[in-house]
């Protein structure tokens, strides 16, 4: 699994920067504060889909720990999520580990 970040901004996004695909709404002063994630479409068959609580581990103490899907990444994208950050923070992690919280 692949972790990467992206940035609440139209050129990594769409029109609309701060609303995610469940319809969240994002703070524009603080996006990484609410601990977001979005997945690529094939997670979504295995879970991994709006609301779902989800551990990461295997890229740094910041980032470790549960993560909330509330976005969904573009169709190009297969075995990876994506971090809800500030933007300036940059970043791409390989052989991360993910598990549903129940």
């Amino acid at each position: 699994m692949t972790a990467t970040v992206y940035h609440a901004v139209p050129e990594q996004t769409d029109s609309t920067p701060f609303v995610t695909a469940s319809m969240k709404h994002i703070n524009p002063d603080n996006p990484a504060g609410h601990r977001w994630i979005a997945v690529s479409r094939d997670l979504e068959k295995l879970g991994y889909t709006f609301g779902a609580i989800v551990c990461i581990e295997g890229i740094n103490r910041k980032f470790d720990g549960d993560w909330i899907v509330q976005d969904r990444m573009n169709k190009r994208f297969t075995k990876r999520i994506d971090l809800l950050v500030n933007v300036g923070t940059m970043g791409k992690w390989n052989n991360i580990k993910i598990e549903l919280n129940e």
